[in-house]
């Protein structure tokens, strides 16, 4: 078993943390943003909501990325 690790001290951005933040805020705000969102569409089949999942769901990743990457380089970092 490998040594745990306690802390990092990472030299600019930590690209942990903000994989860590984008995975967590994704799951949590977009599930609830996208059945917010589905209710204003009709999606008649399983194939239909599924697709708008996806499409709805990849705009909120990388929005949550980005500003993840930007807080962590802007607003942590100091």
């Amino acid at each position: 078993m490998p040594e745990r690790v306690e802390s990092t001290d990472p030299d600019g951005v930590d690209y942990g943390w903000v994989m860590q933040m984008t995975f967590v805020v994704t799951v949590t705000a977009g599930a609830v943003l996208v059945a917010a969102l589905s209710a204003f569409v009709t999606l008649p089949t399983w194939g239909a909501r599924a697709s708008f999942a996806i499409r709805v769901g990849a705009v909120i990743w990388i929005v949550t990325a980005l500003a993840a990457y930007y807080y962590e380089r802007n607003v942590r970092a100091e």
